[in-house]
């Protein structure tokens, strides 16, 4: 926020605090959502839920231990790689995976 703008509106100053945190909007998560189900398939989608972006970094909630174990081990860095590859402009830096057994679909 630059001090020698003057006076700004707070809905202007919310929204660049919002983009620079990296929280993404209600509309850009149903987006999130089907590039996260269009890029690990069905069976993985089944159990996990995109929880959202911040500065960067896909959250994705997963149902099971041994379905996060997996994935982080052995998915991540071409689960990472293709959505670089296939959706750039989402600028996706990294995943993070993160248990969530309350998850009900």
């Amino acid at each position: 926020m630059n001090a020698g703008t003057g006076p700004r509106h707070l809905s202007a100053a919310l929204s660049e605090l919002i983009s620079l945190r990296g929280v993404a909007r209600v509309g850009e998560s149903a987006e999130l959502e089907a590039v996260w189900r269009a890029l690990a398939g069905e069976s993985i989608a089944g159990n996990t839920r995109v929880l959202g972006v911040k500065r960067g970094v896909l959250q994705v909630g997963v149902s099971n231990a041994p379905l996060l174990s997996e994935l982080a081990s052995f998915h991540r860095e071409s689960l990472l790689r293709k959505l670089q590859q296939q959706h750039a402009a989402l600028r996706i830096r990294d995943l993070k995976f993160r248990l969530k057994g309350d998850m009900a679909r």
